[in-house]
């Protein structure tokens, strides 16, 4: 029987989780941050990446509804994340949008369901699923550690060749600065609420497997987009 780790320990292994599989390695995220994709792989990205985070605020009220009362700044911190997706200044999907449609794209393709791929369709519905009926720890684990916390490493890489390489705006590229600052603290306080109601062998190794599945499913979410939408492309330019 696995012994409770020290908290050192958990928040290391928490880290390691990550690290196999961090999406900030995937092609498509390599592509992009060096220069190489151009505004239609953008575009087929936004498309895609609406149907994922769209719903972020959904999966966090699910979590929410699962934590107990007594878990007070747990609660507190899943209000407040919701808070700042859908009503603080601005929608954080009309920035996604704004960037799509800067990228010769529409709101109206953008939001069409029927434009996801099936590991699209598959990062979202492992979200709800683990939202709907985890522990509120392993759940939090899952989205906010294994997910979120992902997302400033990715768009570190991402911002600078939207801006000097590509020719987007400050304005247009808002949804990406935006996500390096305000999902470094979310990503923080996911690991610190892990590292708090985790309190048995059983729940730390449940998060950890939950966080290795959630590096894993956006990898293969990025995976798919580079072999639909990139590769192809990118063989051709190469041949």
């Amino acid at each position: 029987m696995a012994e409770r780790l020290s908290r050192e320990a958990f928040r290391q292994e928490m880290e390691e989780a990550i690290k196999g599989k961090h999406s900030k390695a995937a092609p498509f995220s390599v592509a992009w941050a060096e220069g190489r994709l151009q505004r239609q792989h953008f575009a087929r990205w936004a498309e895609n990446h609406y149907h994922y985070v769209g719903p972020f605020a959904d999966y966090l009220g699910y979590i929410y509804a699962n934590t107990p009362d007594a878990c007070e700044d747990a609660k507190d911190f899943l209000l407040q994340n919701m808070y700042e997706e859908e009503i603080s200044d601005i929608r954080h999907t009309d920035l996604l949008i704004r960037f799509a449609e800067a990228c010769g794209t529409t709101a109206e393709v953008v939001r069409d369901p029927t434009r996801m791929l099936p590991t699209t369709r598959g990062l979202q519905s492992w979200c709800y699923a683990l939202a709907m009926r985890e522990h509120f720890v392993v759940a939090t684990a899952a989205l906010i550690v294994g997910l979120e916390s992902q997302v400033p490493d990715i768009y570190r890489k991402q911002l600078p060749p939207l801006l000097e390489t590509y020719g987007f705006t400050e304005e247009e590229a808002e949804f990406f600065s935006l996500h390096i600052v305000s999902d470094e603290i979310h990503g923080e306080r996911g690991y610190q609420i892990v590292l708090d109601y985790a309190d048995t062998p059983e729940l730390q190794q449940r998060c950890l497997q939950v966080i290795r599945d959630g590096a894993a499913m956006r990898w293969a979410y990025m995976d798919g987009l580079y072999r639909t939408y990139v590769q192809a492309d990118l063989e051709a330019v190469n041949a």
